[in-house]
């Protein structure tokens, strides 16, 4: 093999786990992909991965050769797309990463269309509310919520999510409704805890054009926005979620919502994509789709 064709099959390999794997995708035997890192590693004089008779990882030197062979390979198929004139089929894998239910309601549908405009486009897609590194798992995009943290990755805004407190009315009745932020001491509260991180998620407010965050107490805490939602409607207390969670239940009056002058400030939401100087034709697509979907 001549040295792109190693660098393929070390990117292949890194980005499946292992070497089994990644000739499934790519039709070549798991031996051949395995001498052809070899030969690699030897050429460059650094051990790529640790192996074990199942999967391989990166090795530190392994992870930095990964990021750049990733987006090396992105820019010669952009490149050889260019030169042989078919720049506007988009074709390939695209790998997405978004959260679970706004994936599911409304980037699917966007999802299903681009498939439709482009046959030769296909499609692994991750529901999940953690964040995963986007270079070593080999994910295309990923939509966040939330001020991003600085990094290497590209971003761009794509909107907002409002967070609502809502409660049952049979709730609210027994209960009573908070007037105030202050009130929330001696009710229920209903948590959400980040799967991200393991810890419960702050309830947010604004106060008088500040910024306010409550650690409630809680006997209820659930690693999912729909089963807080679910926990709302049975009535065990108060819940803050992202505002089209629970679009319906408010219209049809199964759930309140409390403190809405208290509402915090929009959360921005974002796509975000590993930095390159070519940017692979089927993220361009999607990143176009995606400036039309409105929460």
């Amino acid at each position: 093999m001549n040295s792109l064709q190693q660098i393929a099959a070390f990117t292949d390999t890194a980005r499946h786990g292992s070497f089994a794997a990644a000739a499934r995708e790519t039709g070549n035997a798991p031996s051949t992909l395995a001498k052809a890192v070899g030969r690699l590693e030897q050429r460059l004089g650094v051990r790529l991965f640790h192996r074990t008779t199942r999967q391989v990882s990166l090795t530190p030197d392994g992870e930095r050769l990964f990021d750049r062979c990733r987006r090396l390979l992105e820019e010669v198929e952009e490149l050889q797309a260019e030169a042989a004139g078919v720049r506007q089929a988009v074709t390939g894998t695209l790998r997405v990463d978004m959260p679970i239910v706004l994936g599911r309601r409304w980037f699917l549908p966007v999802l299903a269309g681009l498939l439709q405009r482009h046959p030769g486009l296909s499609l692994d897609v991750r529901l999940h509310d953690s964040y995963v590194d986007l270079v070593k798992e080999g994910i295309d995009l990923a939509v966040r919520i939330g001020e991003l943290k600085d990094s290497t990755l590209v971003s761009r805004r794509i909107g907002s999510q409002s967070l609502v407190l809502v409660a049952s009315p049979a709730y609210v009745a027994a209960r009573g409704t908070p007037r105030r932020i202050e009130q929330l001491d001696g009710h229920d509260a209903l948590v959400f805890r980040m799967p991200s991180t393991g810890r419960d998620r702050p309830w947010q407010f604004r106060q008088q054009g500040r910024a306010v965050e409550l650690h409630p107490r809680s006997r209820v805490r659930i690693n999912d926005g729909e089963g807080l939602v679910q926990a709302a409607l049975l009535g065990h207390g108060l819940a803050q979620v992202p505002e089209y969670f629970v679009r319906e239940p408010l219209a049809a009056g199964e759930l309140v919502e409390v403190l809405r002058g208290s509402r915090p400030a929009p959360m921005p939401l974002s796509i975000v994509y590993p930095g390159a100087r070519m940017v692979p034709q089927r993220v361009r697509v999607l990143i176009e789709a995606l400036k039309d979907v409105r929460l």
